[in-house]
């Protein structure tokens, strides 16, 4: 899984399951978390592409929380829609205890893992609720 969509499935997850594993982290050694920035609240736009002509353009902006850290002499990074500064510095942490190979790093993909299933289904479910509202057109001869 790449960092990228590893950060992906982090913001997304459930905050109060990233937050108790990010605690299970630094149960042993919380002196060796080095907060670099953050966790701020502040505003980014959102883009998004246009589904016919596949053309960009900016909704508006959004609120986000983020934060940067260094654990285990990685760096994390996390950014998560709302002002929830705590989900963000676990998002963080969680990050870099993946990049620095830390004894949960497995635990922190599963979660990853669990998250992108249940996305997943709740994308089918919404296409399979939407399918329901196709309108199929039939010529007369």
């Amino acid at each position: 899984m790449s960092r990228e969509r590893r950060c992906e499935l982090l913001a997304a997850a459930a905050a109060s399951h990233v937050v108790e594993l990010a605690d299970r982290c630094m149960r042993d050694q919380p002196d060796l978390l080095d907060i670099r920035s953050g966790p701020t609240v502040g505003t980014v736009a959102l883009e998004v592409r246009e589904p016919v002509l596949g053309e960009r353009f900016i909704v508006g902006d959004v609120l986000v929380a983020s934060a940067e850290v260094e654990w285990r002499g990685k760096r994390g990074w996390a950014m998560v829609l709302g002002r929830d500064r705590h989900a963000a510095l676990a998002c963080a942490l969680c990050d870099a205890e993946v990049e620095a190979g830390g004894p949960l790093a497995g635990e922190v993909e599963a979660l990853c893992a669990e998250t992108e299933l249940e996305m997943d289904e709740a994308a089918r479910q919404e296409e399979a609720e939407l399918f329901e509202t196709v309108v199929r057109f039939e010529e007369l001869a």
